[in-house]
């Protein structure tokens, strides 16, 4: 029997002028509608703390040992669904709610100045954008330098790229609950699909089988 992919989807808690956030109520949609029978997806609310990001992603990684990792968070300036291509290392200086920010200002002490996902959100986005799902999608390389891009950049180096941000807008403006939920599922089932596409172009490449961590993405 072929083993399931795993998946990680995460978003927020309530914090600042978001006393609902849309970032977790649209992966309680996405759980509601599921991402199909070859995948076991596992969802979790995050904390709008530094440091309980920083003792979470880890475990969640060890834990699970997925093969895609995608966090959601909401921001007052969308008007689309944006999926943010890389995280930056330095710049945190707003205090969370727990009124903390690193002394250091930054996620990784050395590490690199930027991380982008292994994904390409280009090609995302356009196939996304072409399947007609009724909620718009955009690009974006500045994931806002809080909790969002904090924990992005985290995931990102912990997993080697084999992560993912998507920004929702705020319920309502304009997407309601069901709208963002489809497209997360949207979303990341062509971010899957990507992931073993490059997965069997490099097969084919080195006339050999993909590592084990990558030989789960070829189950159906």
């Amino acid at each position: 029997m072929a083993s399931k992919k795993k998946v990680i989807v995460t978003g927020f808690e309530p914090f600042g002028e978001h006393a609902v956030n849309s970032s977790w109520v649209a992966v309680q949609e996405l759980e509601r509608l599921g991402l199909g029978e070859a995948v076991d997806l596992y969802v979790c609310e995050m904390p709008v703390e530094y440091q309980a990001v920083q003792s979470l992603l880890p475990s969640l990684w060890k834990e699970h040992q997925p093969q895609l990792v995608v966090h959601v968070g909401v921001s007052g300036l969308a008007t689309t669904v944006t999926l943010e291509q890389c995280g930056h290392n330095r710049g945190y200086k707003r205090l969370d709610n727990c009124s903390f920010c690193p002394a250091s200002q930054c996620c990784m002490e050395n590490g690199p100045d930027c991380i982008n996902s292994v994904l390409d959100m280009d090609a995302v986005c356009k196939r996304v954008s072409d399947s007609d799902i009724g909620v718009a999608v955009s690009v974006s390389k500045d994931a806002g330098r809080y909790l969002c891009e904090y924990t992005y950049y985290t995931s990102l180096y912990l997993s080697h790229g084999r992560s993912a941000f998507v920004h929702v807008p705020p319920l309502g403006k304009p997407f309601s609950s069901q709208d963002l939920g489809r497209a997360l599922q949207a979303i990341v089932q062509e971010m899957l699909n990507l992931l073993e596409l490059d997965c069997s172009e490099e097969e084919h490449k080195e006339d050999k089988h993909c590592d084990h961590k990558h030989q789960y993405l070829h189950d159906q």
